[in-house]
């Protein structure tokens, strides 16, 4: 099993464990009846055994324990996949995370969508053009230890699956359906690790990949303080740029209207000439 760096990675992997531990007790008695039955019950002479119609205790065990079984494990599956999708907790950190084929997005943000958060910076990988898994074009999703993350799931087009497997837990990202989840991460954690889609999206499924890297909060809050007045320039550039456009379209405009009034001054030159003419 992969080393869970969140609390919710633990219950998974702990509702895991249970789950084969009574397969195997389930396993071993069954085995153990058809040994004993062998050993025990196997033919010694050509006398036919006592016919029985029905054995009521074992045909009651055999309703009932299957019944406990089920029961039990149902418990745990339906306590911890409570658990899993709670999001009530208040976030430290907010992801609206878009997949789009063949490559990821992360949006960073203020609040969570459902809350109207805003986008404060985006980290955008760039799908390779020859059609392989390059980690140099794949994008970071970077996370710091310690906190509390909210993740907003998004697709454009088909459904993929967001995965990180030391988070012992993945959701699909469905089109037209805003899935969400949260995951405490643990002290610790720092360190990379790997994520991928693990749904079958189309020809280059293979290329959906996205590292993972977990810092320390205090280089954590400096990464994200860079990457913020970043957005923050960029978004000043483009403000700037569509205003020179629109300034130019505005001279161009005027342009055009003396252009006209010189062509009134040439139709009155044009008059004065035929009067001349006569």
């Amino acid at each position: 099993m992969p080393e869970p760096i969140t609390e919710q990675a633990e219950r998974v992997i702990s509702l895991w464990q249970g789950s084969w531990v009574a397969a195997f007790a389930v396993g071993v008695l069954v085995w153990g009846l058809f040994i004993w039955t062998i050993l025990f019950h196997r033919k010694r002479s050509e006398q036919l055994p006592p016919q029985v119609r029905y054995n009521m205790p074992i045909e009651a065990l055999y309703t009932v324990l299957p019944i406990v079984v089920i029961s039990v494990l149902f418990f745990f599956t339906a306590r911890d996949q409570a658990y899993l999708l709670d999001t009530e907790e208040p976030a430290d950190v907010h992801v609206e995370v878009v997949a789009f084929q063949w490559a990821w997005q992360f949006n960073y943000m203020d609040d969570t969508k459902e809350n109207g958060g805003d986008v404060l910076f985006s980290e955008v990988g760039i799908p390779n053009p020859d059609g392989t898994a390059n980690r140099d074009t794949q994008t970071t999703l970077v996370l710091p230890e310690g906190a509390v993350v909210h993740f907003d799931l998004h697709s454009p087009d088909v459904i993929h699956s967001f995965w990180i497997p030391a988070f012992g837990f993945k959701m699909d990202v469905v089109p037209g359906r805003d899935n969400s989840f949260q995951v405490n991460l643990m002290e610790g954690s720092e360190g990379e690790y790997v994520g991928r889609c693990a749904e079958l999206c189309g020809v280059d499924h293979t290329r959906m990949l996205f590292n993972v890297e977990v810092l320390p909060q205090d280089e954590y809050d400096a990464w994200a303080a860079e990457q913020e007045a970043n957005a923050t320039e960029a978004a000043e550039a483009a403000e700037a740029a569509a205003a020179e456009s629109e300034a130019a379209e505005t001279d161009d405009a005027e342009g055009t209207g003396a252009d006209g009034t010189d062509a009134e001054g040439t139709g009155a030159e044009a008059t004065e000439s035929e009067e001349n003419d006569e």
